[in-house]
């Protein structure tokens, strides 16, 4: 039995499909104060997997993914799969400053507590996370699904980029699929007030020659997109190394602050991410991947 919290219906669908496993309805709404209210209409089965990103508003889809795996274990669910594609707070998983709190930690405890038995991501910010975890916790990759897409859809051979040394694992992992050039970007400090951005090869760490994206078409790739700073900056950067087009793709679409249009604006051709989060950039699904998981 699939069950699909507010947040993620549609891949809940999806993942029912693929998997052709029954899809659950839920009945949710807000009392007049704010209090929310839930409803699983249907027999529960033994084993159940509910499929509810922890994306924005961040704290009603926490709280509604509780309600619903603590009412599936009164209901008498014997077995219960949590799937977050986004989870929420996975950013906030060490105290950089004092007193702060570890939201990360926090949010594991309440998903084991109110009854989950497996624990399952996507591309999760930070993977010690799951250690946080007392029970099973996996996170998978997006990547695959992404480079299929792009293999589908884009005709000539692309250079994937990542727009800092933090994405160069998922360019690289895209890359290899796809049989295809890979560098990240690198902010270099020159002097007190003197930062360069270069284009680095992964493998030797050595700048790059500035033909290794002219008249080409790069591909930016990231996990989260956000406010879209990083990603208007590796722009700006692959266009004034003569990128014939530049394309930019992410598994997680938070894309606040007008990101969408700050990016497009600064001369991407495409925004495109996965349903993690439900947006009008989600053109790859994670159904089959996440389905494959389940099996």
């Amino acid at each position: 039995m699939i069950i699909g919290g507010s947040a993620s219906q549609d891949l809940a669908a999806k993942i029912a499909e693929e998997l052709d496993d029954e899809l659950c309805y839920v009945e949710t709404k807000k009392f007049p104060d704010g209090e929310r209210y839930l409803r699983i209409d249907g027999k529960i089965s033994d084993e159940v997997t509910v499929i509810q990103s922890i994306s924005f508003p961040q704290d009603e889809n926490l709280i509604e993914l509780l309600f619903l795996i603590g009412n599936l274990k009164d209901l008498g669910a014997k077995k219960i799969k949590v799937i977050a594609p986004y989870m929420g707070y996975a950013r906030q998983e060490k105290r950089f400053n004092p007193g702060e709190v570890i939201s990360a930690n926090i949010v594991a405890n309440l998903i084991q507590s109110a009854g989950a038995d497996e624990f399952l991501t996507v591309n999760i910010h930070e993977k010690c996370v799951l250690d946080f975890f007392n029970i099973s916790a996996r996170n998978i990759s997006a990547m695959p699904a992404i480079a299929k897409y792009i293999h589908n859809n884009i005709d000539e051979k692309p250079v994937i980029v990542a727009p800092d040394k933090g994405a160069y694992d998922f360019a690289q992992e895209i890359a290899q699929i796809l049989d295809c050039e890979f560098f990240y970007l690198s902010k270099v400090r020159l002097g007190p007030d003197n930062v360069e951005t270069r284009i680095v090869d992964v493998c030797s760490e050595e700048t790059v020659n500035i033909n290794a994206v002219k008249d080409k078409r790069a591909i930016i790739i990231d996990d989260i997109i956000a406010t879209g700073g990083t990603i208007v900056n590796a722009i700006n950067i692959l266009k004034q190394n003569g990128a014939k087009t530049i394309d930019v793709f992410c598994v997680h679409p938070i894309l606040v602050n007008n990101a969408t249009n700050r990016i497009y604006s600064a001369g991407a051709k495409n925004l495109i991410s996965t349903d993690s989060i439900s947006s009008d950039t989600s053109k790859v699904s994670l159904a089959k991947i996440i389905s494959d998981a389940l099996r």
